[in-house]
C-alpha cells in the first residue's frame, strides 16, 4: 500500500544524504504541506492556486509523495488554464491523499529515530 503512496526508494536516498537531519526534513514536509493545503482550500485568485499547487508538487515528488505530487500537478494545470471548474474535488482528493501519507511519514519519521 505505501509503495502507491510513498516511494520508498526516494525517502531511502533521502535518509542517506540528510542523515541526521532526515526527521527534521519530514516534519517541515509536513508543516509546509499543511499550510499549502491551507492556501488550496481558500486560493485567492487563480494565479496563488497555480503557485501552491506548483511548490506543493515540487516538494512532494523530492518527498516520494508519488500520488500527491501527480494531483497536486493536474491542479497546477487546471489553475493555469484557468478552468477552475471541479477544482473542490481535485483539492479534496489532495486534502485525501495527504491524510493518507501523513502518518505513513510520521511513522518513516519514528522508524528512522530508532536506528
Amino acid at each position: 500500500m505505501a509503495d502507491k503512496h510513498l516511494d520508498p526508494k526516494v525517502l531511502s536516498a533521502l535518509q542517506e544524504v540528510m542523515e541526521d537531519g532526515y526527521p527534521e526534513l519530514l516534519d517541515t514536509f509536513i508543516a509546509d504541506s499543511e499550510e499549502r493545503l491551507r492556501v488550496l482550500r481558500k486560493p485567492e485568485d487563480a494565479t496563488q492556486l497555480m503557485n501552491a499547487a506548483h511548490s506543493f508538487k515540487g516538494s512532494s515528488s523530492n518527498m516520494g509523495a508519488v500520488r500527491l505530487a501527480h494531483l497536486c500537478h493536474e491542479l497546477e494545470q487546471r489553475a493555469k488554464q484557468k478552468s477552475l471548474a471541479g477544482i473542490e474535488k481535485l483539492v479534496r482528493e489532495i486534502d485525501g491523499e495527504f491524510a493518507i501519507v501523513r502518518p505513513l511519514y510520521e511513522a518513516e519519521k519514528q522508524r528512522s529515530l530508532s536506528e
